[in-house]
């Protein structure tokens, strides 16, 4: 039985330069170059129950995105991390890791992030899987039947309190996340052998501020949206996969309808074993459609 959050062997972690900001980037393997985007709450340990079936098969990259994880801080709340920017930052890495295109994993705000990356630099994208994917689609319905309850935290975070308030004691903090890495979680202790580790990195300096750093800076983009008035997107060309978990309470699996909306070729499936973190609660399943996908990359 594999230990999801072992250290899987040869585990290799680098301060990268990326644009105005360093990156941190955990990478295991030498097969076929894959990035891991992650979202909130996480970090790049997120990836690690793929890392350990995959890594005999695939070059695994894992980046803590700005303002994330061991990846450089901003000295103050800024609204220009959004999904352009993360995405942006991302085709910089691929290039500063001597790559001309790699295969795209994007899960919540990596969701974001790969999209973007997508449509900007689509010279850097192989092909796409994302565990759920939030697409524009999705924003309009942040506050229709009843799911205005469930997204509170998008507005609680950004805050100028919400920082502080959060991170005022380890105490408050466990409180904090704990809430979101079981509610959003099917299996409810998917997280419980990590929670500690978790936890100690959104207690160090700035990181909380990362993640609410990427709600303050989707915020117009999300009101006009929920207003009736998204930001066109282009379709996305490349070979795209979606595996939704099921039970998903925030990013609802019936919004899987609107996938083709965004993208030209995507197939999507669905994990009944899972809620918002599929590569965490199922991840057996999760490494198989990730093998289905980027087999032959």
């Amino acid at each position: 039985m594999i230990s999801d959050f072992a250290t899987p062997p040869g585990l290799r972690h680098r301060q990268i330069p990326v644009r105005d900001t360093l990156l941190h980037v955990a990478e295991v393997g030498d097969g076929p170059a894959v990035l891991l985007l992650h979202g909130w709450p996480e970090f790049w340990m997120t990836w690690l129950p793929l890392m350990n079936r995959l890594h005999g098969e695939f070059r695994l990259i894992a980046p803590d995105l700005r303002g994330f994880g061991d990846s450089a801080k901003s000295a103050t709340p800024r609204s220009d991390a959004g999904a352009n920017c993360h995405g942006d930052d991302m085709a910089a890495l691929v290039a500063a890791l001597g790559l001309e295109s790699v295969g795209v994993v994007g899960h919540d705000v990596g969701g974001y992030a790969a999209q973007a990356l997508a449509r900007r630099h689509p010279q850097a994208v192989d092909r796409l899987l994302f565990f759920n994917c939030p697409t524009p689609s999705v924003a309009g319905r942040w506050v229709h039947d009843g799911h205005v309850n469930e997204v509170w935290y998008q507005s609680f975070q950004q805050l100028p309190l919400a920082e502080a308030l959060v991170g005022l004691s380890r105490e408050a903090g466990a409180l904090y996340l704990r809430h979101f890495l079981t509610h959003w979680c099917h299996r409810k202790d998917a997280f419980d052998p990590v929670f500690e580790i978790w936890l100690d990195n959104f207690m160090k300096p700035g990181n909380w501020r990362g993640g609410f750093d990427w709600y303050r800076s989707q915020n117009a983009a999300r009101l006009a949206a929920i207003d009736g008035h998204p930001t066109p997107s282009v379709k996305i060309h490349q070979s795209t996969r979606v595996h939704w978990g099921r039970h998903d309470p925030i990013l609802k699996s019936d919004w899987a309808a609107y996938v083709p909306e965004h993208f030209d070729r995507a197939q999507v499936s669905f994990c009944e074993s899972a809620g918002h973190f599929v590569h965490v609660e199922a991840p057996d399943e999760a490494a198989e459609v990730f093998a289905e996908v980027f087999g032959d990359l």
